[in-house]
């Protein structure tokens, strides 16, 4: 099967560093490896409300949630570029994850049977020079994978606050050079290793 990427950007500036860096190591996939780029901040997207007990439940017409939902579920591997926002992901990222639990619940919607077998990526940029702060992130979409049964690429971290300071980070560039190259383990809990 051939790799389709969807790259979901949950910064609420656009050209932030997050996206540089998403930007940069997508550059070095294969020329024909299709990619589709969603901002979160350019889709209409409510806040999530759990109406899964709700008669007559169904998208909002005035959402853009369908083409949400139709891109994540025609990927391959799907990466979260969210920057590290208090040692999680951004607010629009959680929102997007918050609307999979409705995908999940969804009957006849298969949503968690097609994302199993798929690759999470992620990619975050912090102001912290120290990594340990980005676990919380990177625990979140690890979590995410292994309850979805997906592979796990891991995180790329870079580091910047100012516009266009992670492209003086030589460690984060050499990082995006391989990044999605790499071979993608199936994600699993802790406890299931026991």
């Amino acid at each position: 099967m051939a790799r389709s990427f969807l790259f979901v950007l949950g910064s609420a500036r656009m050209d932030g560093n997050t996206e540089l860096l998403a930007r940069a190591a997508a550059e070095q996939l294969p020329g024909d490896t299709e990619q589709r780029w969603l901002n979160l901040a350019q889709l209409r997207l409510p806040d999530y409300s759990d109406s899964r007990l709700a008669p007559g439940s169904r998208p909002d017409g005035e959402s853009d949630e369908v083409l949400l939902r139709e891109a994540t579920v025609a990927a391959t591997d799907l990466v979260i570029a969210s920057p590290l926002y208090w040692y999680s992901v951004s607010s629009s990222t959680k929102r997007y994850l918050d609307y999979w639990s409705k995908w999940l619940s969804t009957p006849d919607a298969g949503f968690r049977a097609r994302m199993s077998g798929r690759t999470l990526w992620g990619v975050t940029v912090m102001a912290h020079r120290e990594e340990v702060v980005a676990e919380p992130l990177a625990l979140t979409l690890h979590h995410t994978a292994a309850y979805m049964g997906m592979r796990f690429g891991g995180v790329l971290l870079g580091n910047g606050s100012r516009p266009g300071q992670v492209l003086t980070d030589e460690r984060a560039a050499a990082r995006a050079k391989t990044f999605f190259s790499q071979e993608a383990p199936l994600a699993r809990f802790p406890y299931d290793e026991q």
